[in-house]
């Protein structure tokens, strides 16, 4: 699609108008030059036919010959437009136009701007001539000399011969239409000129008056211009308005308020960027706060738990009576879901953190689904509910990370049948083959009170209530579902209710896992050295660049780290998600320093949760020489993919 190249608005107005004025001239010129002519010529006619009028006068009396010969020298010696003057001598009318035909509008058009000549008859009759005395003349230069008239009867007497009126013939004048175009030309010739002269003029004069506008028009295009060749323009340029035209000055003011708003919304960008800035580094330190505190909080909470549970293990072995055995009871249940509790939370904020690790081993899912049943089975009985299992495979060996899955089943048999007063609880297991991977699907089907669809939801939330009548009642259903959620997303799972209230529930968990003829860890990365720094416990990283065939070496204190680094060749150095991003910045400047025959690769976990601050600090790191910044992945063939690439 072709597109036209642009075009400055005072061109286009010269244009226009200038080509306005040329084709209002040419038709002005035309038409006039037309109409004019064609006056010319109904004035030549009228000429002419006064001509033939005193021609045929003059010829119709007697010894008028040489009268007519003399008009006739005369007229043609003196009008070049007339062609020729003829007399023809006949006695019979000739067929010719009427005088209204030679008049008409049409004709008179047609004759002066297409024919070449135009020939007019006038009749010449005589009351003293008779037809057969007058002699034809053939010459176009004048009339006979001499017209003899011969009497037809001698007998004739003079009254009789002057009351007849006779036709002797006709006096036909021959007009030059080509010649008088000329002529009519050569004398309008001056008057043309004049007119032109006058038309040039007043297109000059239309278009200085023109160039008004565009002058001031231009001068704002280039203002314009220049504010969008300069975003950081602060203050507009002064615009020279010459001629105080009203829609211009309006375009003037529009443009200088958009550019104040411009300004305006601008500095209202940079001020709200500056406080998302704060706001990001609030985030950071209040999240830094956080782990801090639940790291305080539940050492703290840990260190009393455990002293409380050996104070209990201690009075175990002493003798106490009925009442003394149903208090500590009681003690050890609340002790129990204390540490239960607090087990769960230091799990939510591992996983939050991104330090909760994947350890893979090998597992029957037959004989884990057996040994949660047995697990289960006492306490359904004592409730009278059915604890069903339904398997829809054969034995297989898996590979994956059998605490978590033991966990995740766990908490939601515990669930179900807790919330179960009558009826059954059904365990469902299926696996579904694929080319590289089998899917786990496990389904535990209760026939309990059930959730209201609004809260499906919600339920994964941690510490929330549907009811709090009923969660009271049953104790430790605060939080477990929200960690088994996180445990299901770290291990690349699925986890989906349908419940309805009243009739149960249905919770469906959906797990990739892998065969272990599949499992078998290929020497990907052996004869590479990486080292990894971190603070706490060296975790997935660790164990899955071992898998892989890597040399790991862990260190924790930065010195050591770079004491290691001059004695060792290292190929790899990776940060953990727990160092900060500025004190792996001054590391990083500190390696690159030290660096003498060979470059190692610099790379940084960070914690999935601060995935939207990582412009903050990528920039930074980056320019102290750490090579990539990525967040912690926990599957070993993404972490395999990203290692290929980079080392590539």
């Amino acid at each position: 699609m072709s597109t036209s190249l642009p075009t400055n608005i005072p061109t286009i107005i010269r244009r226009s108008v200038l080509q306005a004025i040329i084709v209002a001239v040419l038709a002005g010129f035309l038409l006039s030059f037309v109409y004019a002519f064609v006056y010319s010529y109904q004035q030549k006619r009228l000429h002419v036919q006064q001509l033939g009028e005193m021609l045929a006068n003059s010829a119709s009396i007697p010894d008028g010959a040489n009268l007519v010969a003399r008009q006739v020298s005369t007229l043609l010696d003196s009008d070049p437009t007339l062609q020729s003057i003829l007399f023809y001598s006949t006695d019979d009318p000739i067929d010719s136009l009427g005088q209204d035909d030679i008049d008409s509008v049409s004709n008179n058009w047609y004759n002066a701007l297409i024919a070449d000549t135009v020939s007019f008859n006038y009749p010449v009759t005589s009351r003293y001539l008779s037809g057969n005395s007058i002699q034809r003349a053939n010459s176009s230069q004048q009339l006979p000399s001499i017209l003899s008239v011969e009497a037809e009867d001698t007998t004739m007497s003079t009254t009789q011969l002057a009351a007849r009126n006779t036709l002797v013939g006709y006096i036909n004048i021959t007009l030059d239409i080509n010649k008088l175009r000329w002529y009519w030309i050569r004398i309008n010739l001056l008057s043309w000129f004049a007119t032109i002269v006058l038309a040039i003029s007043i297109v000059w004069f239309v278009l200085r008056k023109l160039n008004w506008p565009t002058k001031d028009i231009i001068e704002l295009a280039k203002v314009c211009e220049t504010a969008a060749n300069n975003p950081e323009l602060e203050q507009l340029p002064t615009i020279q308005q010459r001629f105080g035209f009203e829609e211009l000055i309006r375009i003037k003011k529009a443009f200088i308020i958009l550019f104040d708003r411009l300004r305006a919304a601008q500095q209202d960008y940079r001020d709200l960027a500056d406080f998302e800035q704060q706001l990001h580094n609030k985030d950071l330190s209040l999240d830094m706060q956080r782990s801090n505190f639940q790291n305080m909080i539940t050492h703290e909470l840990k260190t009393s738990l455990n002293a409380i549970t050996g104070g209990l293990q201690l009075l175990d072995n002493q003798y106490l009576n009925d009442e003394q055995k149903d208090t500590l009871a009681i003690i050890h249940k609340g002790s129990h879901h204390l540490e239960l509790t607090l087990e769960q939370i230091i799990q939510l904020n591992r996983i939050e953190k991104g330090q909760m690790i994947v350890s893979l081993s090998e597992f029957n899912p037959l004989q884990m689904i057996a040994d949660l049943i047995e697990k289960f089975e006492p306490t359904a009985r004592q409730k009278d509910l059915e604890l069903i299992s339904r398997i829809h495979h054969v034995e297989y060996t898996l590979e994956g990370d059998v605490t978590k899955i033991q966990q995740i089943l766990t908490t939601l048999i515990d669930n179900a049948i807790k919330f179960t007063y009558t009826g059954q609880v059904v365990i469902d297991s299926q696996l579904t083959h694929f080319n590289e991977s089998i899917r786990w699907q496990i389904k535990v089907i209760d026939t309990g009170i059930g959730i209201d669809k609004t809260y499906l939801e919600d339920i994964f939330t941690p510490f929330f209530q549907v009811d709090s009548s009923d969660t009271r009642e049953h104790e430790g259903v605060g939080i477990g579902l929200s960690v088994i959620k996180q445990i299901i997303q770290l291990l690349g799972a699925e986890i989906e209710v349908d419940s309805e209230l009243g009739t149960g529930s249905k919770f469906i968990v959906t797990m990739p896992l892998r065969y272990r003829s599949q499992t078998q860890h290929q020497n990907l990365l052996k004869g590479m050295d990486i080292v990894y720094y971190h603070h706490d416990e060296a975790g997935f990283t660790v164990q899955t660049l071992k898998q892989l065939g890597a040399n790991v070496k862990s260190q924790r204190n930065g010195q050591s780290m770079m004491d290691y680094i001059l004695k060792a060749k290292v190929n790899t150095i990776m940060f953990a998600e727990e160092v900060l991003p500025e004190q792996v910045a001054q590391l990083a400047k500190c390696i690159r320093e030290r660096e003498t025959t060979c470059r190692s690769l610099l790379i940084y976990w960070y914690p999935p949760h601060k995935e939207h601050y990582v412009e903050i600090f990528e920039y930074d790191l980056k320019a102290a020489g750490v090579d990539y910044c990525h967040s912690t992945v926990q599957d070993p063939k993404v972490l395999t993919i990203l290692l290929k690439k980079w080392l590539a």
